[in-house]
């Protein structure tokens, strides 16, 4: 039994990763100086005045940038690549608003024989995403591979981003399309 949680420690520790499921260092996100100090630990960057709540995930940290006045709120899901190369960044620049419950994914499932089951069919090449200064993310929104939201953006809640949204547009919807 010690050593089944001694070896979760080590993994909690030495994860490039966040979350609830890792409870040695997830306890740490309830207390804001330990909780700075385990994001810049963490992440690629972690701007002034940026928090990353308890009950929010973070997949491949050392990939993922947030600038500063960023709050990842919980329930959001930040998914980076963890295979090498540049390819599978999440940036996200200062004054960003995010909901809780924001999904960002740099990759998806392979779906190119539907004779094969899914599961054997890999995954996409990644592609990073990007969304820039000052735009909203509202609650529940779902960014997928290869988007950059401009800036002063806005996507309304629950929507699905396919696309690149230009700067100055709010976007709604699944898929989300401008509506002003």
């Amino acid at each position: 039994m010690i050593q089944c949680v001694f070896k979760k420690y080590k993994f909690d520790i030495n994860s490039d990763r966040l979350g609830p499921d890792l409870p040695f260092t997830h306890w740490k996100l309830h207390f804001s100086d330990l909780s700075k100090s385990l994001c810049k630990q963490k992440f690629y960057f972690f701007g002034d005045n940026a928090y990353f709540r308890p009950g929010a995930y973070a997949v491949t940290c050392s990939k993922i940038s947030l600038g500063n006045n960023v709050v990842i709120r919980p329930g959001t899901m930040l998914f980076a690549d963890p295979k090498e190369g540049n390819n599978g960044q999440i940036v996200i620049e200062d004054n960003v608003l995010i909901g809780s419950g924001v999904h960002i994914y740099v990759s998806n499932h392979e779906y190119r024989d539907p004779d094969v089951d899914i599961y054997f069919q890999g995954h996409s090449e990644s592609k990073s995403v990007l969304i820039k200064k000052g735009a909203w993310i509202g609650a529940n929104c779902t960014i997928l591979p290869g988007v950059i939201i401009g800036e002063n953006a806005v996507v309304g809640a629950g929507s699905v981003v396919t696309k690149n949204i230009p700067a100055r547009n709010v976007y709604v919807g699944n898929p989300a399309v401008k509506i002003s």
